[in-house]
């Protein structure tokens, strides 16, 4: 297989991967979103810790998540861009995710997003995930633009 359609299969197959986990977190499915995490992870989530180290840590952090949300989960990913090679690769995007409260209403807001994957063992893994959002400086205030 020559570059170019080893980059092009690379790239399907991230893509696939980054919606499998996208569809994982929208069906609350906890296990199935750390299928898509290699168990080294290193995260920068826009909530809680500085960061986190390693599968265990992140598990953690995504069972609180989820139990802050009790509706129906908003994940979506917008403007995916992605850069491979046969085995390592780096996507970016914005992310519109949140959930819907007890009385139904919708709480969500855009997330700037970045994960680099690496193939382990024939899979695409995300080894490194960090989600953000610009806050202003004068006030500290998270600033939840939209795109």
């Amino acid at each position: 297989m020559d570059t170019r359609s080893t980059v092009a299969l690379s790239e399907t197959e991230i893509r696939n991967t980054l919606e499998d986990w996208a569809e994982a977190v929208r069906a609350r499915d906890v296990a199935r979103i750390f299928a898509n995490y290699a168990p080294d992870i290193v995260a920068f989530d826009a909530i809680a810790q500085l960061q986190f180290k390693g599968s265990d840590a992140y598990r953690k952090h995504w069972d609180t998540c989820m139990s802050m949300c009790t509706g129906a989960m908003i994940f979506e990913i917008h403007d995916l861009q992605i850069t491979a090679d046969a085995d390592l690769a780096f996507a970016h995007a914005l992310n519109r995710c949140g959930g819907t409260g007890p009385n139904g209403k919708e709480m969500s807001g855009w997330m700037r997003m970045t994960s680099c994957l690496r193939k382990q063992d024939g899979r695409w893994r995300i080894v490194h995930e960090h989600f953000s959002a610009p806050f202003d400086p004068q006030s500290n205030a998270a600033l939840w633009l939209e795109p």
